[in-house]
């Protein structure tokens, strides 16, 4: 496994967080692909429950879409270690995780404080016209303080998934406080013959918390690190790993509306398991597609790298977009031109204003993260080199 197969790596997480894109859109304005009411059906014939029974799902399966990116995240967070067997790398991911987080939430956040005084969120009157009240309606519907927008910014999203102002930050959590749970592991148990046990009873005590994906996203690189004879036959195989990957699809595609889902291909799984269905998904997916070239060429596309590259921003972003200017965009326009071309151009415009803004970020606030670990490794670690 060498280190440039982190570009397929980051397309896999720039393809998830377009999903989560693609969830938020369809959720605000065709709710009925997710939850099959007939009043929130715009598409004719009520198309929109047909897409939502088959494995299109997937491209608006947000509960697929968070899970592939935060198994990939603990994948990649200790893979540099694993590669080298330099612990001085975990104690410098580790000092410098908060700073690489937290400038572009405080300044997205600011961005919705300040849109939120100006009366800028539209989401309640477009759910009304959407058939989306029971999701869409409630987000920013509150007085906005800047005090509390700070502490969420600085520390509540970090330490306690706080997502009031911007709803996606609830895996910020994970992100964090999973991350250290992946260099703990990574700095005591690596190497040692036993970890796999303990492996076992740490995924037993987080199977129900949102913190299992990232952890067994780092079990997952561990593995593929690992020596094992039986582990190269395994990954050697391109048949098992290609039904590795499509069943690994066909998990990440259950429907997650719990209901409504009787007569399709996914019939047959009772739906009470059905966070667990995604996450087996995800981990067979990703380790298919860590074994099958195609695939990896597919993900390394020029388009997959830029949105990998633009993912984490594009992720804090996308629904401040939706709420203010796409809603505003659609209220105005559907008058004239109707539900569904109105939301196909609202898509374009959403979508080019969010690259927009996400590439600017990129480009401006982002850094400012970096400039942040820099002083932190000038400070804690170079004193000592």
């Amino acid at each position: 496994m060498q280190q440039n197969k982190l570009v397929y790596l980051d397309g896999l997480k720039g393809f998830g967080c377009v999903c989560v894109f693609l969830t938020h859109f369809v959720f605000a304005f065709y709710y009925g692909m997710y939850h099959y009411q007939l009043e929130a059906c715009h598409l004719p014939d009520n198309l929109d429950i047909v897409i939502g029974k088959s494995p299109l799902n997937l491209l608006f399966n947000g509960n697929t879409a968070v899970r592939l990116f935060l198994v990939i995240s603990g994948f990649v967070l200790c893979r540099s270690f694993f590669a080298t067997g330099d612990k001085s790398r975990l104690k410098k991911s580790a000092a410098k995780r908060y700073f690489r987080l937290m400038p572009t939430v405080l300044v997205v956040n600011m961005v919705i404080w300040f849109a939120m005084v100006l009366g800028l969120y539209q989401n309640g009157s477009v759910a009304a016209l959407a058939g989306s009240e029971e999701w869409f309606a409630g987000f920013n519907a509150f007085a906005p303080s800047f005090v509390e927008m700070l502490k969420e910014s600085l520390y509540g999203c970090f330490l306690f998934g706080t997502n009031k102002y911007n709803g996606v930050l609830w895996t910020l959590q994970m992100l964090f406080l999973g991350a250290y749970l992946d260099y703990g592991c990574a700095a005591l148990l690596s190497g040692k013959k036993w970890r796999w046990i303990v492996y076992g009873v740490l995924a037993v005590a987080l199977l129900r918390t949102d913190f299992i994906g990232i952890f067994l996203g780092y079990v997952l690189c561990d593995f593929m690190y690992t020596n094992w004879k039986v582990k190269e036959n395994i990954c050697s195989s391109k048949v098992l790993n290609w039904v590795f990957f499509a069943v690994g699809l066909y998990f990440m595609c259950y429907p997650s509306a719990g209901f409504g889902y009787e007569g399709t291909i996914w019939g047959i799984l009772p739906f009470v398991f059905v966070n667990y269905y995604h996450l087996f998904g995800v981990l067979l997916f990703v380790f298919s597609v860590l074994n099958l070239e195609p695939v990896q060429q597919f993900f390394s596309l020029g388009v997959f790298q830029y949105l990998g590259r633009i993912s984490y921003s594009l992720y804090l972003i996308h629904f401040l977009v939706i709420a203010t200017l796409g809603s505003w965009f659609f209220l105005m326009a559907e008058p004239l031109y109707g539900y569904n071309l109105t939301c196909f151009l609202n898509l374009i415009l959403i979508s080019a204003v969010t690259g927009l803004l996400s590439e600017l970020s990129v480009r401006y606030v982002e850094p400012l993260g970096k400039k942040g670990e820099a002083f932190i490794e000038k400070r804690m670690f170079r004193k000592h080199e």
